[in-house]
C-alpha cells in the first residue's frame, strides 16, 4: 500500500491541491468559495508575530528548578516541596528597544520564568532589578509610552523619559540602579533576577505569606562600562544573545540560586494598620 501524503486545512481535512486556485472554467475568475485559497491567504497575512511593545528582543533557554532545602513550614505548592525538580524556562530581554536593537542599551533586562508542573504553568515576570518604577499599574502605559517613539519624528526623546522620572518619585530607586554601575549586565548569565510582583504562599495549614524570589546569578554579578556596551552596539549588537547560546553549546550551562524573602500576611496587615501612628518594620526571613 502507497503511504500517500495529502495537504490539509485547518481542520485536518485533505486539500483538493495546493497548487492551483479554484475558478469558473479555464478562463474564469477565481472564486471567493474556494475555502482554502482564502484560509492559506489569511494564514499567510497572520503568520508573523507582532512585535511585542515591551521586553521584544529576547532570549533563553530550559532548565530545571531542584529544591534544595525545605520551605513547606511557608508553602504546601509541590514545586517547592524538598528534592522535587521541575523542568523550567528562562527568557531574558531588553525592555525599551525593538526587535533589532543592541543588546547592551542602557536599560532593565527582563527575567522571566514558567515552571511546567504537574498541576499547570507557574509564571513569574521579572526583571534583573529588586524593585520598579511603579507601583500602580496605571501608570504603566505612561511610562512605556516615555521611553518610545514619537510618532512625528520617530526617534526617542530622553528629555520625555526623564519628565515621567523625575514627576514621579517613586521611580528614583529604580533609576539609581539602571543609571549605576550595575546599569548594563556583561552578559545575561552575570546578572541577578527577581520576581517582579510580590506573589502569596499558603502552606499546609492554610496560612498566606507574601513571598518575594531572588534568583543569585552563580556566575558572579559583572558588569560593562558605558564606553565598552557603546562599542558593542555598533559591532556586536546581538552579543548578550550570541553568549548564551554559545556557551551553552560550550556545556557552561549557567545556574541561579534561587532565595525567597517572607512575610506572614497577617504581620504585613498589622504593619499597614499601625503604619500611620506607630511605624516600625517588619520582620523578614530569608531562605533558600
Amino acid at each position: 500500500m502507497t503511504n500517500t501524503r495529502f495537504t490539509t486545512n485547518n481542520a485536518g481535512n485533505p486539500v483538493a491541491s495546493d497548487d492551483t486556485s479554484l475558478t469558473a472554467g479555464a478562463q474564469g475568475p477565481i472564486l471567493l468559495h474556494d475555502h482554502y485559497l482564502i484560509e492559506k491567504l489569511a494564514h499567510f497575512n497572520r503568520e508573523r508575530v507582532p512585535e511585542r511593545v515591551v521586553h521584544a528582543k529576547g532570549g533563553g533557554a530550559f532548565g530545571e528548578l531542584v529544591v534544595t532545602e525545605d520551605v513547606s513550614a511557608y508553602t504546601k505548592a509541590k514545586l517547592f516541596q524538598p528534592g522535587v525538580k521541575t523542568d523550567s524556562l528562562v527568557r531574558f530581554s531588553t525592555v525599551a528597544g525593538e526587535q533589532g536593537s543592541p543588546d547592551t542599551w542602557r536599560d532593565p533586562r527582563g527575567f522571566a520564568m514558567r515552571f511546567y508542573t504537574e498541576d499547570g504553568n507557574y509564571d513569574l515576570v521579572g526583571n534583573n532589578t529588586p524593585i520598579f518604577f511603579i507601583k500602580d499599574p496605571i501608570k504603566f502605559p505612561d511610562f512605556i509610552h516615555s521611553q518610545k517613539r514619537l510618532p512625528g519624528s520617530g526617534l526617542r526623546d530622553h528629555t520625555m523619559q526623564w519628565d515621567f522620572w523625575t514627576l514621579r518619585p517613586e521611580t528614583a530607586h529604580q533609576v539609581t540602579w539602571l543609571m549605576g554601575d550595575r546599569g548594563i549586565p556583561r552578559t545575561w548569565r552575570h546578572m541577578d533576577g527577581f520576581g517582579s510582583h510580590t506573589y502569596q504562599w499558603i502552606n499546609a495549614e492554610g496560612e498566606r505569606f507574601w513571598v518575594k524570589y531572588h534568583f543569585k546569578t552563580d556566575q558572579g554579578i559583572e558588569t560593562l562600562t558605558a564606553a565598552q556596551a557603546d562599542v558593542l552596539a555598533g559591532t556586536d549588537p546581538d552579543y548578550h544573545r550570541a553568549d548564551l547560546y554559545q556557551a551553552i553549546e560550550r556545556g557552561e550551562f549557567p545556574s541561579w540560586t534561587l532565595h525567597v524573602q517572607v512575610m506572614p500576611v497577617a504581620e504585613a496587615e498589622a504593619i499597614a494598620s499601625t503604619r500611620s501612628t506607630s511605624p516600625r518594620s517588619g520582620r523578614r526571613r530569608t531562605t533558600r
